[in-house]
């Protein structure tokens, strides 16, 4: 199959964009098309064998080219397509159908095992849009499968996740040339549950960090999103209990798409009313003073606690003390 099939998929890409530009084209925007198009076809790659790139399911990070990025160059895994932690304020149901249902990509080991082959040059962020420790993992055990193999190939890897699922895996994880990055939005559980329904609690996330830390596995901390109303007055609490159990902090302010927005709105209509956001793309952004305010306010918190500090597509790289992912801990 190889060669024919991928150009029998192309074909079936090229006349999918001419059957709805032919069709919807008076109900969207020409970008808009192209975009779900190509959304679509990436979909149907990711749920099947057949891929159009060297790379079949490792790939560059930063999709969107954006502006405000400042990670070094990376590549990036989600063995899980969409993410069922639910979080309200989460971009990845813009693009991925289905977001919040998530599934294991098929045929994960075979095709992983043969993109690892290729990637030489960088470091390898898992996951981007997904976490790699959602409630499924219990069953479907991948990372017990992919970490092996990620270990043998000698390549360096930061992995992201809000799951105390995580430490199962210490064993390996202390083994590998490997760095985590742990998000922890809240110290209250009532706020958690609300903006995060399906994801763990910060108790349990915050004692990960800390078996992490015992063992000896350098650890960064995710302060993202801040949400004014919400967790802004949280601040120094949060980084004061991270403090003994990482050693870098990024942070950023809630930037919700269309589809985050609603969901916002309608869990938080008060706070979410009393917020001036600005549309800039796709994404909406809090004032530039007020972001500017927010990102200051934990950089201070965590210079007097001896930790370095980045902002994620924030706009002001003159605040970071180091790579705003963590990645310089591995």
């Amino acid at each position: 199959m190889g060669e024919s099939f991928t150009s029998a998929f192309l074909v079936l890409f090229f006349s999918l964009s001419l059957f709805y530009f032919q069709h919807y084209s008076h109900y969207f925007s020409t970008g808009l098309l192209v975009l779900f198009t190509i959304g679509l076809f990436r979909n149907l790659l990711n749920e099947s064998d057949i891929s159009i790139s060297p790379l079949m399911l490792i790939q560059s990070f930063d999709p969107w080219s954006g502006r405000f990025c400042t990670c070094p160059p990376k590549y990036s895994l989600n063995p899980y397509t969409g993410c069922s932690h639910g979080c309200l304020y989460c971009y990845i149901t813009s693009y991925i159908p289905q977001g919040f249902h998530c599934r294991p990509k098929k045929n994960l080991i075979l095709r992983l095992s043969q993109d690892l082959t290729k990637c030489h040059d960088r470091y390898l962020s898992i996951s981007n849009s997904s976490d790699p420790y959602p409630p499924e993992e219990k069953k479907y055990k991948l990372m017990t499968k992919i970490l092996p193999l990620l270990k043998d190939s000698g390549i360096k890897v930061l992995l992201v996740t809000k799951s105390n699922l995580i430490t199962r895996d210490i064993p390996i994880l202390r083994t590998m040339s490997l760095a985590v990055s742990l998000s922890i939005t809240t110290l209250d559980t009532d706020w958690a549950q609300r903006i995060e329904p399906h994801a763990p609690p910060p108790s349990k996330r915050l004692h990960a960090l800390k078996l992490l830390s015992s063992s000896h596995i350098p650890c960064s901390v995710r302060l993202d999103p801040i949400i004014p109303g919400v967790n802004d007055e949280e601040i120094t609490d949060i980084i004061t209990a991270i403090s003994p159990y990482c050693k870098h902090v990024v942070s950023s302010t809630v930037k919700p798409r269309r589809d985050a927005m609603k969901r916002l709105s309608v869990a938080l209509p008060d706070i979410v009313t009393n917020l001036s956001f600005q549309l800039q793309g796709n994404t909406y952004y809090l004032p530039k003073k007020q972001r500017y305010s927010l990102m200051k306010k934990v950089k201070k918190t965590c210079e007097a606690e001896h930790l370095t500090f980045a902002t994620c597509r924030e706009g002001f790289p003159e605040m970071h003390t180091a790579t705003c992912d963590g990645s310089h801990l591995i």
